[in-house]
């Protein structure tokens, strides 16, 4: 590659930027969550909530009653928890599906990507997460909008290399929901070097399924530079919680491979997870992989959700 060091500062720079931008909005997301207004508070005895103590203690149960000093609670195990509202950090509605067997399963930090491409569900309003893949690839995505989130990164071996011009990817992205388990969606993942081109696909998406286990089909056009592709990419993904802390991750690609053939690229792997962090181990395979080895290239990341 000819080296732009102007132009690699330039995208450094605003790269940089971003993810500083990030940080600074996962911070003022915090801040909200820790004022709790309950006269505002519109509760349901009937439903189930997770209420968090500024000191990080939880309880899960319905609430009782309230007012603007005290909130009394009711959970699984003891009939009756006074909490004076000043201790409160957040209060949260738990969905019935997190519920299993009288275990509270905590939501899935990382429900709206698979290994690399995402769901159609969107980030919502103010969430957001931070992406290493393989140690070098780093990107941040942030909920601008329930429907609307944009995203960025950057490459960390270029980016320290005085011979070649940094790498660097953007990825708008557009979810809506059509009904409780049906979601629609499409974005764009553009990639490129300052000076050096660009490429990318262009996408549309559909998943159906909640947050623990759905399904997902997309359909989308290449490009390079201003040249897209004459024939689709297809594919096929989905996640399944099998366990509070586990999921069942797969990711499978069908592209073209000249004007008449496709070849695909298939993967499987664990999702392992708390309430905001979650590392994928798994593997990227198809039949010409396995010539060399059989059970596929590994695949490792890990998310950060804020």
């Amino acid at each position: 590659m000819n080296i732009n060091k102007k132009h690699s500062r330039f995208a450094l720079k605003h790269l940089f930027l971003f993810s500083v931008l990030g940080i600074l909005c996962s911070m003022n997301v915090q801040s909200v969550q820790a004022q709790v207004n309950v006269n505002e508070l519109r509760v349901d005895s009937t439903k189930t909530y997770k209420i968090t103590l500024l000191k990080g203690d939880e309880f899960i149960g319905s609430i009782i009653s309230k007012n603007s000093v005290n909130i009394v609670i009711r959970t699984s195990s003891i009939p009756r928890i006074e909490i004076p509202v000043a201790n409160i950090k957040s209060i949260e509605l738990v969905e019935k599906n997190s519920m299993r067997n009288g275990s509270y399963w905590f939501p899935n930090p990382n429900a709206t990507r698979y290994l690399i491409s995402p769901t159609a569900t969107n980030l919502k309003k103010g969430e957001g997460y931070y992406q290493n893949l393989y140690l070098f690839f780093n990107s941040v995505n942030y909920g601008v909008t329930d429907y609307f989130s944009i995203g960025g990164g950057f490459e960390l071996i270029s980016t320290f290399s005085p011979d070649v011009t940094p790498i660097f990817l953007l990825t708008p992205k557009l979810g809506f929901e059509l009904s409780e388990k049906s979601h629609a969606g499409g974005g764009l993942l553009f990639v490129g070097a300052a000076g050096e081109g660009s490429l990318g696909i262009a996408y549309g998406l559909y998943t159906y399924g909640d947050s623990n286990s759905n399904l997902t089909t997309g359909l989308g056009w290449g490009f390079v530079d201003q040249d897209f592709s004459s024939k689709p990419v297809f594919t096929i993904s989905g996640m399944h919680r099998v366990k509070r802390r586990l999921s069942l991750v797969s990711e499978n690609w069908i592209i073209p491979d000249g004007d008449d053939s496709y070849y695909t690229l298939i993967s499987y792997g664990l999702r392992f997870f708390g309430e905001t962090l979650s590392t994928d181990l798994g593997f990227i395979n198809n039949a010409d992989i396995a010539d060399f080895l059989i059970i596929g290239i590994p695949y490792v990341d890990f998310v950060v959700k804020f």
